[in-house]
């Protein structure tokens, strides 16, 4: 095994991919439940694809927060000053990444008539890596 190979494949960026699926996998099941909700029941909001976007979003965020922390970079400090400061960094960091999602969905779904599943999982794609670097060299950093 190369020393390249062996920095970018370890316990930490491996549980920082495992919960990374599973982090697009609530944002997209989150995602579809409201999406799908208010097709059939006729729910009317200005933007429906929007709306499922921002509530997933959320649920996404949070998830990923708890399992980022205790998983990934196995951050144990629960002292309330130092969560507030933590938590405050990662939320930061998602609306910027959740921002650019909801442009680019706006954009791709919206203005390009893309389907809106295909641009959920190109939006999720680019989340894993930005959201990474953000949590490793900013948020949960040693």
């Amino acid at each position: 095994m190369t020393e390249w190979f062996r920095k970018l494949v370890n316990y930490e960026t491996v549980s920082y991919f495992i919960t990374g699926v599973l982090t697009t996998a609530v944002d997209y099941l989150v995602f579809a439940l409201v999406n799908e909700t208010m097709k059939r029941h006729g729910i009317l909001v200005p933007d429906p694809v929007m709306t499922a976007t921002a509530v997933s979003w959320v649920a996404a965020v949070t998830f990923a927060y708890i399992t980022n922390k205790l998983a990934v970079f196995k951050n144990y400090d629960f002292r309330p000053g130092y969560l507030l400061k933590e938590a405050a960094g990662f939320a930061g960091a998602r609306v910027l990444s959740g921002l650019i999602v909801m442009v680019f969905m706006w954009l791709t779904v919206n203005q390009m008539g893309w389907n809106e599943y295909l641009a959920k999982i190109l939006s999720s794609a680019f989340n894993l890596v930005f959201n990474y670097v953000a949590s490793k060299f900013f948020i949960f950093k040693k």
